[in-house]
C-alpha cells in the first residue's frame, strides 16, 4: 500500500507505480466522490476510448412473439 501526504497546498501527488498502472497522465481530470471518511479519484476518460468496445458482440436477439 502506497502511502501520500498532503501538502500545505491542499495537494496530493499519486505515486509512479499507481499512474503507471492504470495509465495516468499529466493533466489528467478526476470525478471526486466522498463516502463517509474517504474520497476516490475516478478518472475521466474521453468517450472516444470506447471505440470499437463492443467489437464482435453478438446482435442476434430471440425475441417474445408479441414483441417482433
Amino acid at each position: 500500500m502506497n502511502k501520500v501526504t498532503l501538502s500545505h497546498k491542499h495537494q496530493v501527488t499519486i505515486p509512479k507505480e499507481a499512474r503507471e498502472k492504470i495509465g495516468l497522465k499529466a493533466g489528467a481530470s478526476f470525478e471526486v466522490i466522498i463516502f463517509s471518511n474517504r474520497i476516490e479519484l475516478i478518472p475521466i476518460k474521453p468517450i472516444k476510448n470506447l471505440r470499437g468496445i463492443l467489437k464482435g458482440i453478438d446482435t442476434n436477439i430471440i425475441r417474445d412473439e408479441d414483441r417482433t
